[in-house]
């Protein structure tokens, strides 16, 4: 009585659900239902050599995970952002944004040295006003020693020291003015007196009573003179 229901229960399959969250084979996490995809059909059971039950060997699928890994995504490559029309529209932006900085720089440094030759200039005009006020207050002290000088008082010490007051003089910038002989120059000289003479063709410095004074572009005084003029011509008398 028991051989139909033996022979019944040894063809009858068993179905064995795999749940195990790596694969034994692959050594990979496994990704979705494990009651579902990894379900597998084992092999009758039947009675072993000792009356036991045979064991069934473990078997999986050699298929690799449903899903990709993580890890070996390949992504697309990177599209470029902008076509080569908005490329050179950008390139030609730039170009433009260079070209004014340049000139913005360019500007600035055109500034900056008209303001240092400025500056300059303006240091040196206050230092050359500030030296012909000083050298203005001397001149009186520069003619009395002129005056003695052509007395023939200079001598002896006082003559090393009138040499070395004119020599720190010239060196400051003072240039004395008026001649004998120098053209007359009404922004330079002031005329004391008028003398006709044929012997010049045009106003002439006969004589100088006072040496005038300058340093740089600056008139200290105009030098005081006599002037000689060739003397006027006779009117032309015409027969009526």
């Amino acid at each position: 009585m028991n051989q139909p229901h033996d022979h019944q229960s040894k063809d009858r399959l068993v179905l064995v659900r795999d749940k195990r969250r790596i694969d034994p084979v692959t050594l990979q996490p496994r990704y979705g239902d494990a009651d579902g995809e990894s379900a597998e059909l084992a092999p009758p059971v039947g009675p072993g050599r000792n009356g036991g039950v045979s064991e069934r060997p473990a078997q999986s699928r050699a298929a690799g995970p449903a899903h990709p890994q993580p890890g070996g995504r390949t992504e697309a490559k990177a599209q470029p952002k902008g076509t080569e029309q908005e490329e050179r529209t950008e390139t030609e932006v730039l170009r433009a944004q260079l070209q004014e900085r340049t000139a913005d720089l360019q500007r600035l440094k055109a500034e900056y040295d008209n303001y240092r030759k400025r500056v300059q200039r303006d240091r040196l005009a206050v230092r050359e006003i500030a030296v012909a006020n000083v050298l203005a207050g001397l001149l009186p002290v520069l003619d009395a020693v002129q005056h003695a000088d052509e007395a023939g008082e200079v001598t002896g010490g006082f003559r090393q020291v009138t040499d070395a007051l004119q020599r720190q003089l010239a060196a400051l910038g003072l240039e004395s003015f008026g001649r004998a002989g120098e053209l007359f120059d009404p922004a330079l000289h002031e005329a004391v007196a008028y003398d006709p003479s044929d012997r010049v063709d045009r106003p002439t410095c006969a004589a100088v009573h006072r040496p005038g004074y300058r340093v740089g572009g600056h008139l200290l005084r105009p030098a005081q003179v006599t002037v000689a003029e060739p003397p006027p011509e006779p009117p032309i008398i015409t027969e009526n």
